[in-house]
């Protein structure tokens, strides 16, 4: 991998660490993540899909979520509804049923079509319920977090040249005035 596509991968690396400092997150969640290697490159999103700058983010979500063991998605674009790529034993873990599409770069895009052919078994399904999610370039990952999202300030708001946004996600406060949130000792 050259110097730019390794700073990259690290750029994905530091950015998943700082939300889930603010969202811990283990084998029982899902993690989405949406990502336009058009606009990491500089161009307008689903332009100029990019193989390598797929990989080079694969990599980065790959090295943080097995030291972790979330589960991972990838959000693929509107050619496809947004449909997800997930592992099937990701599919299975959280009942979601698998559709029949295979993501390519011009429909589904290049970061999805890079998941799937790289992840053990990936499966396409129609929607998730993330508890935290990271989206490079703007690519409207908020369908597929659950409610209530909570967003999370990242230190660089770029990765590449794509602008970024976070967010991890709370229970809903239910009740009125009368409600207790935290259980006293």
């Amino acid at each position: 991998m050259s110097a730019s596509l390794a700073e990259l991968s690290g750029q994905v690396v530091r950015l998943t660490e700082e939300l889930l400092r603010a969202a811990p997150l283990d084998e029982r969640h899902l993690f989405v993540m949406g990502v336009s290697t058009s606009e990491v490159a500089g161009k307008r999103i689903g332009t100029a899909g990019s193989d390598e700058i797929a990989r080079a983010v694969w990599e980065g979500a790959r090295q943080v979520q097995k030291r972790y063991r979330y589960h991972l998605a990838f959000q693929c674009c509107e050619h496809l509804n947004r449909a997800l790529v997930v592992e099937r034993k990701t599919a299975e873990a959280f009942a979601l049923t698998p559709v029949t599409a295979v993501p390519v770069p011009r429909a589904g895009g290049a970061m999805a079509a890079y998941a799937f052919r790289h992840f053990q078994e990936g499966v396409l399904v129609e929607s998730i319920q993330a508890d935290a999610g990271l989206d490079i370039g703007d690519t409207l990952i908020g369908m597929h977090i659950k409610p209530v999202a909570v967003p999370v300030r990242p230190s660089k708001q770029q990765v590449g040249k794509a602008h970024v946004t976070m967010a991890k996600t709370r229970p809903k406060l239910i009740g009125g005035a009368r409600a207790v949130y935290v259980l006293e000792d």
